[in-house]
């Protein structure tokens, strides 16, 4: 799999996904299987770059290359700019949202609301490519199939951005007006690959491995992006390159090393947000763990009362232990995927 002059180890993507796809959580799934990271969408407000929630989103010590910064913006001249202030500081490769639906964002036209107005989509387009294209970082996008089932324009514009020199193109299975609900379709991805030369990667639904093969199989895109099924579950990149590569289904993890690498993702993840604001933000990410688990509602009720890192950090770590008295492995958990409409207004998942 090739994005402009970068090589990556497979074709299996996290989907950048606001309060979830930080450094911490881009290098557990990398460390687990993904191939390519794509940070959480930053904005083009250049009035906001200095805030402490911008440099979190743009933080990426010690990550492995290609660094991929998403941007998401209304104004061509500030998705410009954003694009070389964010490759001055080491992005390797360009991102732009064309793909969340969430209301606040959508509001104020930037997202997937971008589809509803195709010249200045295009105009976007053209003024990133213009800023990447001679400094050699590639340009990507990530959009849905249109903005409604009437306004379905994906294989139209994806025409016009590849004119334009867009690298890769991302497209959702839904429109901006499904959010997360309904299922996925994938007549539009198919479509939008028979048309484009250049690679075309299926985001939607794919949530074991074999909707990742049946998928793969039905698009002929050429790379799978993973979003919520990632949540609490970041071993299934490395679950879906085994089963694509042999038709067998990897075991699942052992109950030690779950253990070893959520707490470890937790100590990451204090390290980059302190203390205070870790802690908080954390409970999403073990209550993702647990969810489906025997026992696990009652324990995401207990860690929410945890104030502090070390509490949760061996509560985790005792939960797990009891666990395994019973399971050597993970047991099977609820789906990952969470369609309320709560979190996709908290952020653009996939």
């Amino acid at each position: 799999m090739q994005i402009g002059p970068h090589s990556l180890p497979n074709r299996l993507f996290v989907a950048p996904m606001a309060g979830v796809t930080d450094r911490p959580f881009r290098q557990l799934c990398r460390r687990l299987g993904a191939g390519y990271a794509v940070s959480e969408m930053v904005t083009s407000r250049k009035e906001l770059w200095g805030s402490l929630k911008t440099s979190r989103r743009a933080d990426h010590t010690g990550e492995p290359g290609p660094i991929a910064v998403q941007i998401a913006g209304t104004d061509a001249a500030m998705m410009a700019e954003a694009a070389a202030y964010n490759i001055d500081r080491g992005a390797q490769i360009i991102d732009i949202n064309m793909g969340c639906p969430a209301k606040k964002v959508c509001n104020k036209w930037a997202g997937s609301a971008l589809m509803r107005n195709e010249a200045l989509a295009l105009e976007i387009v053209e003024a990133v490519v213009a800023v990447g294209a001679p400094r050699g970082v590639p340009v990507t996008l990530k959009m849905r199939t249109g903005w409604s089932a009437e306004e379905r324009n994906a294989l139209r514009l994806a025409r016009q951005f590849e004119s334009a020199g867009i690298a890769m193109l991302t497209i959702h299975g839904r429109t901006r007006e499904q959010g997360y609900k309904g299922l996925a379709e994938y007549d539009t991805i198919a479509a939008v690959k028979t048309a484009l030369t250049i690679p075309v990667v299926a985001n939607g639904d794919i949530d074991s491995p074999e909707k990742a093969r049946d998928v793969l199989a039905y698009t002929g895109a050429d790379a799978l992006m993973i979003g919520r099924a990632a949540q609490g579950r970041p071993w299934i990149f490395r679950e879906v390159a085994h089963f694509l590569a042999t038709g067998e289904h990897l075991a699942a993890p052992t109950i030690a090393e779950a253990r070893e690498v959520l707490t470890e993702h937790l100590h990451d993840h204090y390290g980059l947000y302190g203390e205070l604001s870790g802690v908080r933000s954390a409970r999403k990410h073990i209550g993702w763990a647990v969810r489906g688990l025997p026992g696990g509602e009652g324990f995401r009720q207990h860690m929410n009362t945890l104030e502090r890192s070390d509490q949760q950090v061996q509560a985790l770590r005792d939960w797990l232990d009891h666990l395994g008295q019973t399971h050597d492995r993970l047991p099977p958990a609820a789906a990952a995927a969470n369609d309320d409409e709560a979190q996709a207004e908290e952020a653009c998942t996939a």
